[in-house]
């Protein structure tokens, strides 16, 4: 329960930052153009907002646990005083005129912005007036443009309005990573200094592989980092593979198909880092720790049978599950031997020091000047990265790997750790720029196409055609919401 509230609160906090910095892109190019913004909101407000607050007469004036302001609006009605409908007898709606607002009214200043904390954390908005948005504020719209209105700016300047979101998050990505950069630097493992090899799925070793293998080149171009190499074979599709074995130099060639496999394999342990079982804590109420386990001692066999290897004890320790195994470990240069219960689902309550405490990586140092380009590099590296990736989400096996918010929340560590959430933070910061900028209605790439319909037509889409792809747009979208975060919800109960 602990590591869900960690990893809940570092993804409520990591979105938070990017869906509020998102929002201010839009909210800056606005008033720089003088477009009046009606609201800007951090998380979602049905109904009723945590807080709110406006400027009236030129002081704030906030209310907390309060009910959303209705919208300025109100029937329509003929010389009769009858209400006016459409011809789909749907009640036709107008502005409330300013004057006859009650004095404190919020609606009777429009001119300042409404600001609000929501109390559904799944993202935050910024409504500008005059444009077709997720509010689908009709009554608005039916109205003649006014001067202080998006829809009022030329296409020059909607433009930046748009686009503004997706530009602060791409900066913000590589100010995140240069900032990373420069406090923590860089640590990587050299493939040469994994001296036990590596460790390859069931996929990796039907297709050639054995563990233990190092990979030296791939496609003939030697490899440096171990974690280049889920880029090249999985991302970049290479096939072509030289591994050192016992000693000797072997070729493996992949199948043109091989990424597709291993998405429909399951895999998530696509390659590991070989390295010797020494233990780095011992769980409360598992069978290492009644057996006197403690931090610090080296597995090195299980039931009579020599290992030193991390990885390869799973295997053995599946031999037998509910039930207790000998284990060998030395402590203080002796070795030492203990039965250990191990529990149903092969586990002992153990977790392993990590591989860079026995391997040798290298470090990087960031200067303050250095680290500027070096970010840079990097928000653009992970933005190529991540669109390579998009080829294999448009597959049968690939749309069986989406995630939603349990997905992206596993993606934080399971302790508060300030250098991983910042990556992680630059890491969504550019997903969210690229995936806003998708030419799909409701998302800031499909006005961006509808603008660039502007500049070659010279004709705006209409504001009805622009509703219908809003709201055919916004049911994509959830659609691909309930699609992704039913697909956690699947492997939690069924994996």
């Amino acid at each position: 329960m602990e590591t869900f509230l960690i990893r809940t609160l570092q993804l409520i906090l990591s979105l938070s930052i990017l869906v509020v910095l998102h929002e201010l892109g839009h909210f800056a190019f606005a008033r720089l153009f003088k477009v009046r913004v009606d609201k800007f909101y951090m998380f979602f407000n049905p109904n009723f907002s945590l807080i709110r607050a406006k400027k009236i007469n030129g002081k704030w004036d906030v209310k907390y646990f309060a009910s959303n302001i209705p919208a300025n609006e109100r029937p329509q009605t003929d010389a009769d005083g009858d209400v006016k409908v459409d011809a789909k007898g749907k009640t036709i709606m107008e502005p409330i005129p300013l004057d006859e607002l009650p004095e404190g009214d919020w609606r009777k200043y429009p001119d300042n912005t409404e600001w609000g904390i929501g109390w559904l954390p799944l993202g935050g908005y910024c409504k500008i007036a005059g444009m077709v948005d997720e509010s689908m504020d009709v009554t608005q719209m039916s109205a003649d443009p006014q001067p202080w209105e998006y829809r009022s700016r030329s296409v020059w300047q909607r433009l930046p309005i748009i686009i503004g979101g997706v530009l602060v998050n791409f900066i913000l990505a590589m100010v995140i990573y240069a900032a990373v950069l420069f406090t923590w630097g860089e640590d990587y493992l050299p493939l040469k200094n994994a001296k036990y090899g590596l460790q390859f799925s069931e996929t990796l070793l039907d297709n050639g592989f054995k563990n233990g293998d190092n990979i030296v080149k791939i496609d003939g171009q030697p490899i440096v980092d171990h974690a280049d190499v889920v880029e090249k074979i999985l991302i970049d599709g290479k096939q072509s593979i030289t591994v050192l074995r016992n000693g000797q130099l072997e070729s493996v060639k992949l199948p043109s198909d091989f990424a597709q496999k291993v998405l429909a394999s399951g895999d998530t342990r696509f390659v590991s880092v070989r390295q010797p079982f020494v233990i780095d804590d011992v769980s409360d109420g598992m069978g290492a720790k009644a057996a006197g386990l403690q931090s610090g001692d080296s597995l090195v066999g299980i039931n009579g049978k020599s290992l030193f290897i991390f990885q390869d004890f799973p295997a053995e320790l599946d031999k037998s599950l509910n039930k207790k195994a000998t284990i060998d470990f030395v402590r203080n240069g002796e070795l030492k031997q203990a039965q250990v219960q191990v529990d149903e689902l092969g586990k002992i309550g153990v977790i392993p020091k990590p591989f860079y405490d026995f391997l040798e990586t290298k470090h990087v140092e960031y200067g303050f000047v250095a680290a500027i380009p070096a970010g840079i590099n990097l928000g653009v590296k992970t933005l190529t990265s991540y669109v390579k990736q998009l080829k294999l989400v448009f597959t049968k096996e690939g749309s069986k790997q989406l995630g939603g918010f349990g997905s992206i929340g596993k993606m934080f560590p399971k302790t508060w750790d300030w250098q991983i959430f910042w990556s992680m933070t630059a890491l969504l910061s550019v997903i969210l720029a690229f995936m806003n900028f998708l030419p799909i209605p409701a998302l800031d790439g499909g006005y961006v196409m509808f603008l660039i319909y502007e500049m070659i037509t010279g004709k705006k889409p209409n504001d009805k055609f622009l509703e219908y792809a809003q709201t055919a747009g916004m049911l994509l979208l959830f659609g691909l919401l309930i699609f992704a975060n039913g697909n956690d919800i699947f492997k939690a109960i069924f994996k």
